[in-house]
């Protein structure tokens, strides 16, 4: 069932809600959430879709805000609300109702949205494009436990990864971290199945693509050691290669569906890592409404801190081309640990990254001894 509601308010939503419940014979509620997806009318159709095939996993009220922007400045004055009601077959597991704002009113989209919010239920928004770079502070973020942005999404993806590391408020995330889930998982109990010393990490992966810097910052700060960010062709991630004191652990990916696993001594092994669908993503992050921990601490490593790492480590394992330590890598004693020292980073050391052009230089790191 669709209503259509032109030149509407809030409460006449809420009414065609009700009505349309009660036309279907299903008054009851039964949904557990209330989604919010902030869109513009080009990716509206995807991110509904996405957001609808995910409310099946999780029955929710989705509720799309599309702000559309005048072309003259007399009907930028003119506030006006449409709205489509969907229930039944047409919205999924639960309710859609899909809001298009003109004039002042996009101003003020929360006023419009927050009637419209189930009561009691937690209420989760979503940007697939444009997100703000403080979620929090959003008018339509306030309202809401967890806010979920895309920097895959935007132009300048590791300087948008580095705006949220700034602002980053508990329950904040994003789908190019909840991409590399199964990434983290296979190398995880990869490291599990040895009792070795990780050394040095390489991360392989297309250029501009923000889940490569995520889960090199994710080892980085997890194995205290040196990650260099690599490009490739992609698709995606392409590749993570772990030197250890007793071999090679490898995670090859090169056609975005199977990869290969490569631990020393052991027979190599292909395991399911296929490209997850946006609809997916979003269902992985609303089975959890608390704050990530883990995504907090990664995000917070910062992007600035591990392309200087990356100089540091002028080699993969930390050895130059004649099997030295590379300049700003502390050397192993005879316990195989370095001591802790604090690195000069050289101002005319190139960035081994794809967002070099954006990259930052850090005064100096904190180098401790691997773990």
């Amino acid at each position: 069932m669709k209503i259509d509601l032109t030149d509407t308010t809030a409460s006449k939503i809420n009414k065609a809600l009700v009505q349309g419940r009660r036309a279907l014979g299903a008054p009851a509620v039964g949904m557990v959430l209330t989604l919010v997806v902030v869109t513009d009318e080009e990716n509206a159709y995807d991110a509904m879709k996405a957001a609808s095939e995910a409310s099946h996993e999780h029955p929710a009220r989705l509720i799309a805000v599309i702000k559309r922007h005048a072309r003259s400045p007399r009907d930028r004055t003119q506030s006006r609300l449409d709205a489509e009601v969907r229930l039944g077959a047409d919205a999924g597991a639960g309710e859609t109702v899909v809001l298009r704002l003109y004039g002042e009113v996009v101003n003020h989209a929360q006023s419009v949205v927050l009637p419209l919010l189930l009561p009691d239920a937690p209420v989760v928004v979503w940007w697939p494009i444009n997100a703000p770079l403080d979620p929090a502070k959003d008018p339509l973020g306030a309202l809401a436990q967890r806010r979920v942005t895309d920097t895959y999404a935007s132009e300048d993806p590791v300087g948008e990864l580095r705006a949220l590391s700034d602002a980053y408020t508990p329950g904040d995330t994003d789908l190019s971290w909840t991409r590399i889930t199964p990434w983290r998982s296979m190398l995880a109990a990869a490291l599990d199945q040895v009792s070795c010393q990780v050394k040095a990490v390489e991360v392989e992966g297309e250029e501009f693509n923000p889940s490569c810097e995520l889960l090199a910052m994710w080892l980085a700060e997890r194995l205290d050691v040196p990650v260099r960010r690599l490009r490739s062709a992609g698709p995606g991630l392409t590749g993570v290669r772990m030197d250890t004191n007793c071999g090679r652990i490898t995670l090859d990916r090169a056609d975005g569906t199977l990869a290969t696993l490569g631990i020393e001594g052991q027979p190599d092994r292909q395991v399911a890592l296929k490209r997850r669908e946006t609809s997916e993503l979003i269902a992985e992050e609303l089975r959890r409404l608390d704050p990530d921990e883990t995504y907090a601490a990664t995000l917070q490593y910062g992007v600035d801190r591990l392309y200087a790492g990356a100089d540091a480590a002028d080699a993969f394992g930390g050895k130059g081309a004649e099997g030295v330590p590379a300049e700003g890598v502390p050397a192993q004693n005879a316990s195989g640990a370095g001591d802790a020292e604090a690195v000069q980073v050289p101002e005319e050391d190139v960035v081994k990254g794809p967002a070099k052009r954006t990259a930052k230089r850090g005064p100096a790191v904190k180098r401790a001894a691997a773990k």
